[in-house]
């Protein structure tokens, strides 16, 4: 009878030692689970993580410095892509760029191109100090006809015969107008995102002509050459 006891009891006590250990080996497997887990793992990576940059995380910013009329009105190039006029290239207009190089050219009548490349970094702002030097070659007529221009957007591209001239904004309102030497000449103006416009002219010594329209809208495959990598 004893002996009987001692077994029942004994097995009892193992069925309860392997139920305490089943109990035990549960809690470990289920631990990660538990609210203090999740807590840790989430301060270790933000310890961890790199700080993300400032502003846009993805596209890098050119900015642009000028101090001279010509400098400021100059006709600004991006990767062989008109984008606007030096001083206006700010704001909702600024020039944001995916990470990495680019050629930026910077043009004005009677004055040298500068071409620069650069490396953009994401969440960065590149600054170029616009510098521009005359053109010794260029030159200029002493007779003269002026040709002026009304013509929606007034940030779009002038090109006379070929050559950048300037903006619209340029040629517009009282005091303002393309001089140019009598005779024949080809007018192109641009933009992108628009259809371009293009007329022939004959001026006359110090005849006046205006040229008026409104570029409609477009897509950048209708981009005229000029503007897209003049």
């Amino acid at each position: 009878m004893a002996t009987g006891n001692f077994g029942f009891s004994f097995d009892r006590y193992v069925l309860c030692g392997l139920r305490a250990a089943a109990a035990i080996l549960l809690g470990v497997l289920f631990l990660p689970l538990s609210p203090l887990a999740p807590r840790t793992q989430r301060t270790m990576s933000a310890q961890e993580a790199p700080q993300a940059p400032v502003g846009n995380q993805i596209m890098g910013e050119v900015g642009f410095e000028a101090s001279t009329k010509a400098e400021k009105t100059a006709g600004v190039w991006v990767d062989g892509q008109y984008v606007g006029f030096v001083k206006e290239l700010k704001g909702n207009k600024k020039v944001l760029l995916l990470p990495g190089s680019h050629e930026i050219s910077v043009r004005q009548t009677g004055y040298l191109e500068l071409a620069q490349t650069i490396v953009t970094e994401p969440g960065k702002r590149t600054i170029l100090t616009i510098k521009l030097d005359k053109n010794p070659q260029a030159q200029f007529s002493a007779i003269t006809g002026e040709i002026k221009l009304e013509v929606t957007p007034d940030r779009a591209a002038v090109f006379v015969d070929g050559h950048f001239a300037g903006t619209v904004n340029q040629f517009r309102g009282a005091g303002r107008a393309m001089l140019i030497a009598p005779g024949k000449h080809h007018i192109k103006i641009g933009l992108v995102g628009y259809q371009p416009f293009e007329t022939d002219v004959t001026l006359l010594a110090n005849q006046k002509i205006t040229v008026k329209t409104d570029l409609a809208p477009g897509t950048i495959q209708q981009a005229d050459p000029a503007v897209k990598n003049n």
